[in-house]
């Protein structure tokens, strides 16, 4: 039924993801990259995409005249204009239930590194800077507030599990009305009462680079920020400068305005902040999860049936 119909797919997808297609009956198109001049060139008959975090330019489509799904590896999906694909007749979906608890286990990874100062400590001791480790002491999280902005699916996976280390939890979500591992409190609470604020919103009008100048001064001066959800949530300008004038502590980022993070940086220059390149889902099971459920949005589109998690509405006309 579906033989012959193509499905463009970055190289490096998860075995598992491409055999579910393949099984399925698509053909494959492996890209080297997913940049938009690459999908292009290479990949114009496609019927359906699987898109990582690479942008998608609205334009692109002009050159894709088959396609009818973009099907994002992930959560996120402010890299594509799913309102405008609608209008293109194209599917935009997601992978909400697949990297949770993964991300979630990454945030606490990252909280209890930048804590005990583990990462600069080990780089400084491979250098021979035994005594680094007296100057750089860490801090117990025991005791302390760990502040959750944005309480969906990651959020409150992230609440579940600290809730064993001994933390006072508050949550600050609009749109959430309970939480049973959690405090909800309003935005200026969390921010002057937190020691540590994880940010697992989605970037929305309202709040791109809604974390700056202003919620730093509120934070504590040795508050720690978190972000795994996406750079656009912070001004990082205002950021760097909060670190190297310790308006606040620290800061552990994962997810940046540019990816990969330019060596040129100003981050790299600082020695209070944690700097990984947006590894929060990357596991190998995480990684086969997303593949397969991303995949299974294509095959559902492409045998003419409506996705499980579209973001987006086509008019069918039925």
């Amino acid at each position: 039924m579906l033989n012959m119909t193509k499905v463009a797919v970055p190289k490096g997808l998860s075995v598992e993801g491409k055999r579910y297609l393949t099984d399925h009956g698509l053909s494959l198109i492996e890209l080297d990259s997913m940049a938009s001049d690459s999908i292009e060139k290479n990949a114009g008959d496609a019927d359906g995409l699987i898109l990582m975090t690479d942008p998608f330019p609205n334009q692109t489509i002009k050159q894709l005249p088959n396609l009818k799904v973009i099907a994002r590896h992930g959560v996120g999906y402010d890299n594509v204009d799913q309102n405008f694909m609608a209008k293109a007749g194209i599917w935009v979906t997601i992978t909400p239930n697949a990297n949770a608890s993964t991300v979630a286990e990454t945030t606490l990874a990252e909280i209890l590194d930048v804590s005990k100062n583990l990462t600069s400590i080990s780089d400084e001791m491979r250098k021979g800077h035994f005594e680094y480790k007296n100057t750089h002491m860490g801090f117990d999280v025991a005791g302390k507030t760990l502040g959750i902005m944005g309480y969906g699916r990651i959020g409150r996976m992230v609440a579940k599990k600290a809730s064993g280390l001994d933390m006072k939890i508050m949550i600050y979500d609009p749109f959430v009305k309970e939480s049973e591992d959690g405090q909800l409190v309003d935005r200026e609470t969390l921010l002057k009462e937190s020691d540590i604020i994880t940010l697992h919103m989605a970037v929305t009008p309202d709040n791109q680079q809604g974390i700056g100048k202003n919620e730093f001064d509120e934070m504590k001066n040795s508050a720690v920020l978190i972000n795994l959800g996406r750079g656009a949530l912070v001004d990082q300008t205002a950021l760097i400068n909060a670190l190297r004038t310790h308006t606040i502590g620290g800061a552990a980022l994962d997810v940046f305005n540019e990816e990969p993070l330019r060596l040129t940086s100003d981050f790299y220059q600082l020695d209070n902040v944690l700097l990984t390149p947006h590894i929060a889902s990357n596991t190998k099971e995480c990684m086969a999860r997303m593949a397969v459920d991303a995949a299974s949005e294509a095959v559902r589109v492409l045998a003419g049936d409506n996705p499980k998690w579209p973001v987006n509405k086509i008019e069918t006309g039925d």
